[in-house]
């Protein structure tokens, strides 16, 4: 038997009992009885997002959300700065170039993060830019851009908009979209929502909202106005993710009761966890200022055929990690301590890191790293 574990930052593992619920019998999506769980599902997300506005849900990827966030927001031609620290961060550059806006970047290694100076510098130049976009957690890196400090610098300026892809990070870090200043913020399904994939969220603040009107690109399938408009009237504009949107009822249901500051710490011990036992077995971490709590990144050894050792880990082991991106592939791992994650699933993922290495001939000591991780957890463990 070959049981399996998946550790790779999404998609994540899904609750037992959220399936079960997606299971039963698919309902129309033009009755009382799916307007009644739509209206149970909108009512809630907005406190996960810290917004009072309304947080949209389109069957797509989060790819989807990310370009509705532009073709929505930002007209043809017009000036917008990326944050370009890793693969997800070139996504917003490519997306906006496909649609003919303006780009210009600040580029940095990957695991790095931005600086707020940078941005104010760049926004005292060019007083112009519609739009600053960036990753909440860069998903390739494992690091984390300083979001709070950044909305401060961005909200100084009437005609920007600070846009955040929280696909990594909604759900995982207390996000206060409103307090902020957050105009726009994207997730995905099958991230901290413990879903599978193909449900894109998106919230608007007010400034947001009023740029749509003035906006026009030409948009159907993700027209945000529209689906605003439908979302009030307790549907969808277009045929929704029936199965998603009742797992994630029952999803919200979990994370209200577990308590969103528990799910928040949760995420946040065993990130501390992860990182403390990769770097007790001797590994240098890729994230250097701000390490996500949602996975963590760490190089390995020179030489080290981190393909093949994936490939192994999934194939005859059964724990699905994740390599690296672009010219980070064979070269990184990263594991997730993502959504339906607990300390348990840490200490499993540690193990057989330790034990698959000593097969490819590294020579780590059997447990170093489980020892580290569980003087963090055990605290944590029974509470």
């Amino acid at each position: 038997m070959l049981k399996k574990y998946l550790l790779a930052p999404g998609p994540t593992p899904v609750p037992e009992t959220v399936l079960l619920e997606m299971a039963r019998p698919i309902i129309h999506h033009r009755t009382s009885e799916f307007s009644a769980i739509f209206d149970n599902v909108r009512r809630r997300l907005p406190e996960v997002f810290g917004t009072k506005e309304e947080v949209l849900m389109l069957a797509g990827s989060g790819t989807a959300a990310m370009e509705a966030a532009i073709i929505n927001t930002v007209n043809i031609g017009e000036k917008v700065l990326i944050i370009d620290a890793g693969k997800f961060g070139q996504r917003w550059g490519d997306i906006c170039r496909a649609f003919g806006m303006d780009v210009h970047k600040i580029e940095l290694e990957w695991g790095s993060s931005v600086k707020p100076e940078a941005v104010e510098e760049f926004l005292r130049a060019n007083p112009d830019t519609k739009g600053v976009f960036v990753q909440g957690s860069e998903t390739s890196t494992t690091a984390c851009h300083p979001i709070k400090e950044l909305a401060e610098v961005i909200r100084k300026y009437d005609d920007t908009l600070f846009i955040v892809d929280g696909i990594t990070s909604v759900g995982v870090y207390d996000t206060r979209m409103d307090e902020w200043g957050i105009d726009v913020l994207v997730t995905g399904s099958q991230k901290a929502f413990m879903l599978p994939p193909g449900l894109a969220l998106i919230a608007l603040s007010r400034k947001a909202w009023a740029r749509t009107q003035k906006v026009k690109n030409p948009r159907y399938y993700l027209n945000l106005a529209k689906e605003l408009k439908a979302h009030k009237d307790s549907t969808t504009a277009y045929t929704p993710a029936i199965s998603l949107i009742i797992g994630l009822d029952k999803v919200l249901d979990m994370m209200f009761e577990e308590g969103l500051e528990n799910v928040y710490a949760r995420h946040e011990i065993n990130g501390q966890a992860t990182r403390a036992a990769v770097q007790a077995l001797g590994f240098r971490l890729l994230a250097k200022d701000m390490p996500a709590n949602s996975a963590t990144g760490f190089y390995l050894p020179e030489g080290f055929e981190g393909g093949k050792f994936i490939k192994f880990m999934r194939e005859k082991v059964g724990v699905t990690y994740a390599g690296g991106q672009d010219h980070l592939k064979g070269k990184i791992m990263r594991i997730s301590t993502l959504g339906y994650h607990d300390a348990f699933d840490t200490i499993i993922g540690i193990s057989a890191l330790e034990m698959g290495l000593r097969k490819f001939g590294v020579e780590v000591e059997l447990g170093s790293g489980v020892r580290a991780a569980e003087t963090i957890l055990e605290d944590y463990i029974g509470k």
